[in-house]
């Protein structure tokens, strides 16, 4: 029996929902994709964990590989686009903790009694508003992202905001302008 034949017999009893089948083509294929992604990463620790990842969509995408299809390039095209995302993400983590340093930088520019204020003043806040007001005001997440989060009504998220914002201006002596 051919190669190809094999993996074709393999694709059919495995797509029949064979787990051995399966493990087959993975035994018989493992080795390129990870050297394919090896190569295509550049770091072997992380293509390893790719390729579990590859294997792990093929089994549960192996109902669409069409007959007569290359096995390994399919198996590779997954690790492919599993790579992409993986430096996508990448690059968005380190745009985040780029972020997050600029943010520092400023907030570290700031004088330090206007920093110990303003600790104090959030410490005087009731709970439920000081976490909301930490995660709005200072983690920039969303009136839903908080809600979500800490498993309050959006309108009760909104409020505690509302409040906790005024009771910091008012603790500052800060001008509200807002209003």
């Amino acid at each position: 029996m051919s190669p190809a034949s094999l993996d074709e017999a393999l694709v059919a009893a495995a797509q029949g929902g064979s787990a051995e089948a399966f493990s087959r083509l993975v035994e018989r294929h493992q080795q390129a994709v990870r050297a394919f992604l090896r190569r295509a990463c550049g770091d072997w620790s992380a293509a390893d964990d790719l390729a579990q990842e590859t294997f792990l969509a093929a089994w549960s995408r192996i109902g669409r590989l069409k007959a007569g299809a290359s096995v390994r390039a399919w198996l590779c095209g997954i690790g492919y686009n599993k790579h992409l995302t993986a430096v996508r993400s990448a690059s968005r983590e380190r745009a985040r903790g780029q972020a997050y340093e600029d943010d520092r930088e400023v907030t570290l520019d700031a004088p330090a009694e206007d920093k110990i204020a303003l600790e104090k003043a959030m410490a005087e806040l009731p709970a439920e508003q000081r976490a909301c007001v930490a995660l709005c005001l200072a983690a920039d997440f969303s009136h839903a992202e908080a809600a979500e989060a800490l498993d309050m009504p959006l309108g009760t998220v909104k409020s505690h905001i509302s409040r906790g914002r005024a009771r910091l201006l008012l603790a500052l002596g800060v001008c509200d302008d807002a209003s």
